[in-house]
C-alpha cells in the first residue's frame, strides 16, 4: 500500500484533492459536485421526508443515544426519495460504480457526531468505493491512520461535495465527524455503497 496523509486542516473550493493514495484510488475530496441550489433542494426534501430514526446502543454498563439521526435505503426501492434517486444516478455516471445502497446521517447541530471508525467490510463488496455526499452546513471530518505514527488530516466537507473512499482505505484509516462547540447548522450525509446482501436492507 502506498499512502499519503497530512497533519493540517483543509477547506478546498477548487478541484479534487487527494487525501490518501492507494492502489484502489485512495481517498479523494471533490468539491462542488452538486450545485448549491440542488444541494439545498436535496437537503430540505430529505430533512422533511425521510423517516429518521433515533437509535440507542450499549456503552459499557449503560444504554446511550446515538448522537445523530439515521436512515437506510435500497436504491432499487420503488418509493426511494427523489433526491436519493437523482444522487445515485449522478454518482453512477460519474464513477461508473454500481451503487445499490445508501445510508443517511442527520447531524442536527454540533452535539451530533460519529466516532472514528472504518466501514464494516462484511457489508461491502470488495474493491468498490464508498461515495459520501454532503448536504446542508459544512462539518469537519477527521481521517486518521490506524498505524503509528497515526497521522491525521481534517477536512471541512462542504455542501454539494463528494468524498470518495476506496475499499482498501477502510483497512488502513478511520474517519469520523467530531462534536464541536462552534455554532454549526444541520448537515445530512449520504453514504453510497455496493452491498453484497442488499435485499436485507430496510
Amino acid at each position: 500500500m502506498r499512502s499519503s496523509i497530512g497533519q493540517h486542516g483543509l477547506f478546498d473550493i477548487g478541484g479534487p484533492r487527494v487525501l490518501v493514495e492507494d492502489v484502489e484510488g485512495g481517498i479523494v475530496y471533490h468539491p462542488g459536485v452538486v450545485s448549491e441550489a440542488m444541494a439545498r433542494r436535496w437537503f430540505e426534501a430529505l430533512r422533511d421526508e425521510v423517516p429518521w430514526q433515533a437509535q440507542q446502543r450499549p456503552m459499557y454498563d449503560r444504554i446511550v443515544d446515538v448522537p445523530r439521526l439515521t436512515a437506510a435505503y435500497r436504491l432499487a426501492r420503488e418509493d426511494l426519495p427523489m433526491p436519493l434517486r437523482e444522487a445515485a444516478a449522478l454518482l453512477r455516471q460519474r464513477t461508473g460504480q454500481p451503487f445499490n445502497a445508501v445510508g443517511l446521517n442527520h447531524y442536527r447541530d454540533g452535539r451530533d457526531s460519529v466516532a472514528p471508525h472504518n466501514d464494516k467490510l462484511h457489508i461491502l463488496v470488495p474493491h468498490h468505493p464508498i461515495a459520501l455526499v454532503s448536504l446542508g452546513a459544512p462539518r469537519r471530518m477527521v481521517i486518521r491512520a490506524k498505524r503509528v505514527p497515526r497521522t491525521s488530516i481534517a477536512i471541512d466537507l462542504e455542501p454539494g461535495s463528494l468524498l470518495l473512499m476506496s475499499y482498501d482505505s477502510q483497512l488502513h484509516y478511520e474517519h469520523g465527524v467530531p462534536k464541536t462547540r462552534e455554532p454549526v447548522g444541520p448537515r445530512i450525509s449520504l453514504a453510497f455503497r455496493v452491498r453484497p446482501d442488499v435485499d436485507r436492507l430496510p
